[in-house]
């Protein structure tokens, strides 16, 4: 009996050895936990992070945020998290909510959007007193969105605040890239062809951005299906302006542009992202040769902006 008393004394020590090691490692490691909701909100926290926080994710490539809804896996993820990101501007529509119970309740929440000035939002009459929430479509607003980032990553890890600066500082300066690449690349598309046709109202931004004429086929909506009469009307404004391509969206049904599409002539001139980027990993190219991760905000941006300048020029 004493040697095996003897025996699992040691086991036990071993065991809170190796239960000790563990729990200093995690501590040495020291990763902030950021719970992040839309894709691009994702990327842009990785992107200013690095490896001094771990970001996960709610919604994933071809979520629509408008509708979507909180699982119990998300409401833990939100509640064990160091540090909440989401866009605002009413994107998130009923996890807004949850957000803001959660913010009151003293958790950091922070909505990216904070930090864009008013006067550089948009308030178009469908939006019906409300600000267009999808800044991401011009890349110099995402760009304003790294400083919300940087001032919630310090506050919640100030040990690392000079990285996080020094990598915000990086991120502002690719996205404004972006945007000069884009502003070269749709060059070769007239200022006849202009027009950019889509499913829903998503891209005011990037037509102000890029000096597009935008047309959302169902309004403000992603789920309710457009009129008869708006698809009636809009085909004969296809046909007048002689326009090439019109574009279905990853998050919305391609329903109504496919249906317009027969009617016009018009072609479908690809497959835009709307409110989620696409799967990490998946590769897209561009006529110049420059390649890009779709599942990324540099593969979101330039692949809608080679996909409308291709179908278009």
């Amino acid at each position: 009996m004493k040697n095996v008393s003897t025996y699992g004394r040691i086991v036990l020590a071993i065991a809170v050895l190796l239960s000790a090691t563990v729990s200093l490692s995690g501590a040495k490691e020291g990763r902030v936990r950021v719970a992040a909701t839309t894709t691009m909100v994702a990327d842009l926290a990785e992107s200013v992070a690095g490896d001094f926080a771990t970001v996960t994710g709610l919604m994933g490539p071809g979520v629509d945020p408008h509708l979507y809804k909180a699982t119990a896996s998300d409401i833990n993820t939100l509640q064990s998290a160091d540090l909440i990101l989401y866009n605002g501007l009413h994107l998130e529509g009923r996890l807004a909510d949850i957000l803001v119970k959660l913010g009151r309740r003293g958790k950091p929440v922070y909505a990216v959007t904070e930090s864009i000035p008013e006067d550089k939002l948009l308030e178009p009459e469908e939006f019906q007193g409300h600000y267009d929430p999808h800044v991401w479509f011009d890349p110099r607003l995402w760009a304003l969105c790294v400083d919300t980032v940087v001032t919630a990553l310090s506050k919640v890890d100030p040990v690392h605040t000079k990285e996080f600066k020094e990598r915000g500082e990086s991120v502002r300066a690719d996205y404004l890239s972006y945007y000069e690449w884009g502003q070269k690349y749709m060059a070769q598309v007239k200022p006849g062809q202009r027009f950019l046709i889509t499913s829903h109202d998503a891209y005011n931004y990037f037509g102000r951005a890029f000096d597009f004429t935008v047309v959302g086929v169902q309004g403000i909506s992603t789920q309710s299906e457009a009129g008869l009469a708006d698809i009636v009307k809009i085909g004969e404004f296809i046909k007048q302006k002689e326009i090439k391509a019109i574009f279905v969206e990853s998050s919305v049904s391609p329903a109504a542009i496919r249906r317009i599409s027969e009617d016009s002539g018009a072609k479908i001139g690809g497959e835009l992202f709307s409110d989620a980027m696409g799967a990490k990993g998946h590769m897209g190219k561009a006529a110049d040769g420059s390649s890009f991760d779709l599942g990324t905000y540099e593969g979101m941006v330039k692949g809608n902006i080679a996909t409308i300048a291709e179908a278009l020029k």
